[in-house]
């Protein structure tokens, strides 16, 4: 096992390698000129040269790689042309938010998603099946954006039951900053206020964010669960007089998890990477937020510090999924 861990984390240098490469690159061909965006459009063209000489555009962009992947491997990513800080201090600023939300978007998606799909399956051709087969469709189909418009609209327009923006109300101070999560901070500094403000704030984004996900595995599950049904070992277990939730949990469901281990952790890749849609829609001030700012403004070191972040994100993410799988079935670990 920690031989796997250190050739996993070896590749990592290959990846961000990979990621850095296509990144920077594909950033440099985006039409547009930051030095522009930085000077305004009433410049003089010596202000423009002289900013592109202090931000190395001036160089050719095989130069300007070099640059950067020496800093890189210093642990250094660059300042923001937007912000004019390091890159890191932002995403340090900002990350928090991100992963909180898809903490949160994720546990919906498992509580919800797992049950789900095992009903379906248990249920099998039943309203119950065809309820969750409609469910799921409209999960991996509508837009998040449209999905966050409807949601809005209903919850926060309609209903006024949830806000629509931000992670805090606007006449409440954020929590003492402990982990730079809300929810945490609240629980640990006891601030009861900033707690239900915080979890009615993350609510809606969050089931916006996870429905997509929680379609997938709950499509996933009932497969899964489907197919272990089936086999002998489930057959002789009801034969000597298993079942109820020992059978389903015990034999079926552990069983069933092993396949939808891999869903489960590309779902939370997901979540962590795809929400910046989500966050626009919500005015979250999250990384998502950050990056999509970045580009319009042409912000080459925010976004390959962002691509960054969530490539060593997956990587890691896969690296769990491969323990789990060792611990629901030993006959894995070798």
């Amino acid at each position: 096992m920690l031989k796997m861990i250190a050739k996993r984390l070896g590749l990592l240098i290959f990846v961000i390698f990979g990621v850095t490469l296509v990144t920077f690159f594909m950033s440099h061909v985006i039409p547009g000129d930051p030095a522009s965006m930085m000077a305004g459009q009433r410049a003089s063209e010596e202000t423009l040269q002289s900013i592109r000489a202090q931000l190395g555009l001036d160089q050719p962009v095989w130069i300007q790689y070099f640059y950067y992947m020496s800093d890189l491997l210093s642990g250094d990513l660059g300042t923001s042309i937007r912000t004019q800080r390091p890159v890191v201090e932002d995403l340090m600023t900002f990350f928090p938010a991100t992963l909180e939300l898809a903490i949160v978007a994720f546990i919906i998606a498992i509580l919800i998603g797992i049950p789900l799909g095992v009903l379906a399956a248990l249920k099998k051709n039943t309203f119950w099946d065809h309820l969750s087969r409609i469910f799921s469709i409209g999960g991996v189909s509508i837009p998040v954006f449209f999905s966050g418009l409807i949601a809005i609209l209903v919850f926060y327009g309609i209903l006024g039951w949830l806000p629509s923006n931000g992670r805090i109300s606007f006449d409440l101070n954020p929590p003492t900053h402990i982990t730079g999560f809300y929810i945490i901070d609240s629980l640990l500094t006891f601030d009861m206020v900033a707690l239900k403000s915080s979890l009615q704030h993350i609510l809606l984004p969050a089931l916006v964010l996870s429905y997509a996900q929680l379609a997938i595995i709950t499509r996933q599950v009932r497969a899964s669960m489907l197919e272990v049904m089936n086999q002998e070992y489930i057959r002789t277990a009801i034969a000597n007089g298993i079942k109820g939730r020992l059978l389903i949990i015990s034999y079926a469901l552990r069983n069933a998890l092993i396949p939808t281990v891999t869903v489960i952790g590309v779902a939370f890749g997901s979540l962590l990477g795809g929400a910046v849609v989500t966050e626009t829609i919500f005015g979250w001030p999250g990384m998502g937020k950050f990056v999509v700012d970045s580009i319009e403004y042409l912000d080459f070191p925010a976004m390959m510090g962002f691509t960054i972040v969530i490539s060593i994100g997956y990587v890691l993410i896969n690296l769990i999924v491969d323990i789990i799988y060792g611990l629901l079935n030993p006959q894995l670990k070798r």
